[in-house]
């Protein structure tokens, strides 16, 4: 999940790529060498890929199937609570 920090650092980055059309395109093609110069602790063996909505397309992201719920959480999904899911999209953003 996101925390406080890398939402800031995530909203920069967005916001840059707005204002730059160079940065953007530095951004779509190599995002980990992006992130990692915003600050970014970029894992081995992780992959990111950023993808831009357009006025006719949005992206709607499926996290991956964790492998396994605890019965606390499958007892939450029964009773109408949600389970932990993916960060929510930056400010401003609508879907």
């Amino acid at each position: 999940m996101m925390n406080e920090e890398t939402a800031k650092i995530a909203a920069k980055i967005i916001a840059k790529a707005w204002a730059d059309n160079a940065y953007k395109a530095r951004l779509l093609a190599d995002p980990a060498a992006v992130l990692m110069a915003e600050g970014v602790e970029v894992p081995a063996g992780i992959t990111f890929r950023v993808v831009e909505d357009t006025a006719g397309t949005q992206t709607l992201v499926l996290p991956a199937r964790p492998t396994e719920l605890s019965d606390a959480d499958l007892g939450g999904v029964a009773g109408g609570r949600p389970v932990p899911g993916p960060p929510p999209p930056p400010k401003g953003y609508t879907f």
